[in-house]
């Protein structure tokens, strides 16, 4: 007979607000602690919050502006690459115990663990095991972690997250049976794993309101509210499944993509927004370039003003032949942004994805393309990669990216939609004094080829009137 999986969740407690609190000598859990950046509006949203804020009835994911008035509290600006090494430096710790085989990295502040074949041989039952390595994290870097501890994967994440919160030790067990006799009852369903909002709306109309309703519900009405879905949900009500750290291993994409995206941060004009979907194309290129990679076909997404209720752009345009080229892909790009983008409706989000991607061996040439051009640009690109990793990703910039509107500079800093931490702010000012001396000399150039344009029109207009020739028609000196 097979033997019983025993998995562990664990999550690190209010990660980038402990991380924070832990680089200023402070605790998390008595510590007020937000992590926002101070220099976007009052509207943008918490990252992260200590559990001393949660205590006080803050939420994890709140904005600036819904904290209460009379708490004091301390906002750090997000360290995105400071999380990163933290992250790393605990999955090592994790690697100490448990083979990388046995572990899957669910996010940056959370991992599975199959410790099935762990137990006998650590003499130690699944939580001491758990208590183990929680306590090693808490001692090398300072991170109070949780676990949940299930029979499969579904029930150690519901013990991480709703079983846990109830307990003194912060670490939730369940098998099927005690998940049956502990949750079937428990509200809100959005608590539950992979149920959201709309899920609920849509049982609620049925009068479903908890797991054991779903389990004792009529099949045929959940697949006809949810079509296949149903088989998840209905699975999960039972605390069942099937998934093992086995097939997540195994698991291999019919196909491949590279995606971008990002939250503008105001509403921009169609002319802006185009330039930062090329900026968008052009860095993607440089990823593909990096990682020996070709695309064969485009897909943009956009959304309009927060303001306006109106269905956003999407739409794909496909490459004459798979490639790397900026310039092909830019073209595309563009072309695919004038034709199904509004062009009197601002702006919000963008997302560009490359499609099919593959290896780039699979590089194909049409008869409309020059091979020796589209190498000597491959080369070009790889050489800007090289600049970009010595210097630092501004080391290099395209026209476009000193353009009003343009993202690029600013996102070259930044992890995730974030700001990385690495700049030092004479860094940062000594970047931003580039970019003002860049934008300055643009202004003079465009200055000056307005000057010539004015010049040359007085001195068309002055031949006209006289009927002469000037030094620069065809019979002028």
């Amino acid at each position: 007979m097979e033997k019983e999986r025993v998995y562990v969740c664990i999550d690190l407690k209010s990660f980038y607000a402990s991380v924070e609190c832990r680089e200023r000598h402070l605790d998390p859990m008595t510590a007020n602690l937000v992590v926002a950046d101070p220099e976007r509006t009052e509207k943008t949203i918490c990252l992260a919050v200590s559990p001393a804020m949660k205590a006080l009835g803050i939420p994890g994911r709140c904005r600036v502006f819904e904290i209460p008035e009379g708490i004091n509290y301390i906002m750090a600006p997000p360290r995105m690459q400071l999380y990163i090494d933290y992250s790393a430096e605990i999955y090592g710790i994790y690697l100490k115990y448990i083979s990388k085989e046995d572990i899957h990295v669910y996010s940056i502040d959370e991992v599975f663990m199959d410790v099935t074949d762990y137990l006998d041989m650590y003499q130690m039952s699944a939580k001491e095991l758990s208590v183990r390595m929680m306590q090693d994290v808490l001692e090398s870097t300072g991170i109070t972690a949780t676990a949940g501890i299930g029979t499969n994967l579904y029930l150690a994440k519901v013990a991480l997250d709703i079983t846990a919160k109830h307990v003194e030790d912060h670490i939730g067990i369940l098998n099927e049976e005690s998940y049956r006799m502990t949750l079937w009852d428990h509200k809100p369903l959005t608590d539950f794993w992979k149920v959201g909002r709309g899920t609920v709306s849509r049982l609620a109309r049925a009068g479903i309101t908890t797991m054991g309703e779903i389990a004792r519900a009529d099949e045929d009405l959940l697949y006809r509210m949810f079509g296949v879905d149903a088989e998840l949900l209905i699975d999960h009500a039972w605390g069942r499944e099937s998934t093992t750290m086995a097939d997540i291993k195994a698991y291999k994409p019919k196909s491949n993509s590279l995606s971008s995206g990002q939250v503008l941060p105001r509403d921009y004009h169609f002319d802006e927004a185009r330039i930062v979907a090329k900026e968008m194309a052009d860095s993607l290129c440089l990823e593909l370039v990096d990682k020996g990679l070709v695309t064969d076909s485009v897909t943009l997404h956009a959304g309009y003003s927060y303001r306006l209720e109106k269905k956003s752009a999407h739409g794909s345009a496909g490459l004459n032949s798979a490639t790397s080229s900026s310039r092909q892909i830019i073209a595309c790009t563009e072309q695919l942004f004038d034709r199904i983008v509004d062009r009197r409706t601002p702006v919000r989000r963008i997302s560009l994805t490359f499609n099919h991607v593959m290896d780039e061996a699979y590089r194909q040439y049409d008869l409309f393309t020059s091979p020796e051009e589209l190498e000597k640009e491959n080369r070009l690109q790889k050489a800007v990669i090289d600049i970009k990793e010595k210097f630092g990703k501004n080391a290099v910039l395209r026209g476009m990216d000193l353009q009003d509107g343009a993202t690029a500079i600013e996102r070259n800093c930044q992890i995730g939609g974030h700001k990385s931490g690495n700049q030092s702010k004479d860094e940062q000012r000594d970047a931003g004094k580039a970019v003002h001396a860049l934008r300055s000399a643009e202004g003079i150039f465009r200055g000056a080829a307005k000057k010539r344009e004015d010049h040359s029109a007085a001195a068309g207009v002055l031949r006209r009137v006289s009927g002469g020739t000037g030094p620069d028609t065809e019979t002028g000196a």
